[in-house]
């Protein structure tokens, strides 16, 4: 799918780091995970990544509405900052079952392999409109990053993204700075100059 599979690939890695990061929790699940959630409540937010790219493909949109990840970013922040985003995340918590980390193991065996299967053209309907695969996908490579970077710091686990998942995310930050007249921000933060301890140099 689109550039040599790049975009898959990336999403894979993704899934297998938040697979075995969530086979680390271990007894943990009650623990404070990010915000309001606890650290089961976390993974099942997370995995709604993997489970829209499943539902959404079974969902055909008739058009291209949204034709870009930073689009839907952008068409979506609103409803991100929702009440309703916490209690989908403890529902998707607590859908994980009796043995979270084998569930989220399951899903990901499961995705991952469907998207892999797919041309990247394919029209699906999301949140924010009709999209193709190939446009909706990094913004699920971005959740997982970014959220599985939350959990592996909940349990104290080193906090560092596999490569070509951490390169789609910074990527797509990079796009969404410079979208929305951020990208001076992202240099003050990324270079320590508003966030000490963070500088990349």
């Amino acid at each position: 799918m689109d550039t040599a599979g790049s975009s898959v690939d990336a999403f894979a890695e993704a899934a297998d780091w938040f697979v075995r990061t969530t086979a680390l929790v271990g007894e943990r699940w009650d623990r404070p995970g990010l915000g309001e959630w606890d650290v089961r409540a976390l993974v099942g937010h997370t995995s709604r990544s993997l489970t829209t790219v499943e539902t959404y493909l079974a969902q055909p949109a008739a058009a291209v509405e949204v034709d870009s990840a930073v689009g839907y970013f952008r068409a979506t922040s609103a409803l991100a900052a929702g009440p309703g985003v916490a209690q989908r995340g403890r529902d998707a918590g607590a859908a994980l079952g009796a043995d979270p980390a084998a569930a989220v193991a399951a899903l990901a065996a499961r995705v991952v392999p469907l998207v892999a299967a797919r041309s990247g053209e394919e029209r699906l309907t999301t949140i924010a409109g009709g999209m193709r695969l190939r446009d909706y996908l990094p913004t699920r490579t971005f959740e997982l990053v970014v959220h599985t970077t939350d959990l592996a710091t909940a349990l104290g686990l080193p906090a560092e993204p596999p490569p070509r998942a951490a390169r789609a995310a910074l990527d797509l930050v990079t796009a969404l700075a410079l979208a929305g007249g951020r990208a001076g921000a992202l240099l003050l933060a990324a270079t320590g100059r508003t966030a000490p301890g963070t500088s990349v140099l």
